[in-house]
């Protein structure tokens, strides 16, 4: 089970690099990134906000790719990427494909013209009718679920990495977790502290590997995972 499952986070990790398009060398991952996440969520599946700037890339994508018009099944992504290479430069309610009620809440986009060029565009369309795909939307939805059922502590102690340097049974980089469970003197309260501020030189098995803060945690995630 925990075998499948560390399988399929890998996929989801590494599925941006292995579609991760390039055209003459740019990075249309990156680009996405650095010119689209101040407005629209990246994540798959998406995040939706109150007062969200604009909508999520995935729902983007789907939007675009479903009703780009075509006769040539073949020519969907080409005429959708060229459709994203127009609009962000020259948008106007015309062109959109949101309904009247988002485009009442979203407004139409502001002109990119002059903060991205053609051949980023054409990085970033790529990547982005690679990526937010029905098959990587329905396997990230597979994960979380599993994930979800996780009991939380083992969840949280997952998706913060702590178990890429601990594992229960078995000395990794830092000390197996049986070993920091039953060493005398870790309180919940002591090991709260290790997790939020570190810790150095208090395992001779770590071989002076130092223990990083984790000081976004929370509290109440801390002591879970304590």
């Amino acid at each position: 089970m925990k075998l499948v499952l560390w399988s399929l986070i890998a996929i989801l990790l590494f599925t941006g690099c292995s579609q991760n398009k390039k055209v003459n060398n740019l990075d249309g991952k990156k680009l996405l990134e650095q010119k689209c996440s101040s407005c629209h969520n990246l994540d798959l599946p998406p995040k939706t906000f109150e007062n969200e700037k604009a909508p999520p890339m995935m729902a983007v994508a789907f939007h675009i790719k479903s009703f780009i018009k075509t006769e040539d099944e073949s020519q969907r992504i080409p005429k959708a990427i060229a459709f994203v290479k127009d609009y962000v430069i020259n948008p106007s309610a015309s062109k959109s494909f949101c309904d009247k009620k988002s485009l009442e809440s979203y407004g139409v986009m502001p002109s990119q013209k002059g903060k991205v060029t053609q051949d980023e565009l054409q990085a970033i369309a790529e990547y982005m009718f690679s990526h937010f795909t029905q098959k990587n939307l329905n396997e990230a939805q597979l994960i979380q679920n599993r994930l979800n059922a996780m009991p939380k502590g083992e969840r949280l102690a997952l998706q913060n990495n702590c178990l890429s340097c601990h594992k229960v049974n078995k000395k990794i980089v830092g000390p197996a977790l049986r070993d920091v469970a039953s060493k005398k003197g870790n309180t919940l309260e002591v090991l709260m502290n290790s997790i939020k501020n570190g810790s150095k030189k208090k395992y001779a098995t770590s071989k002076g590997a130092i223990m990083p803060a984790f000081k976004k945690l929370s509290d109440a995630d801390a002591k879970t995972i304590a």
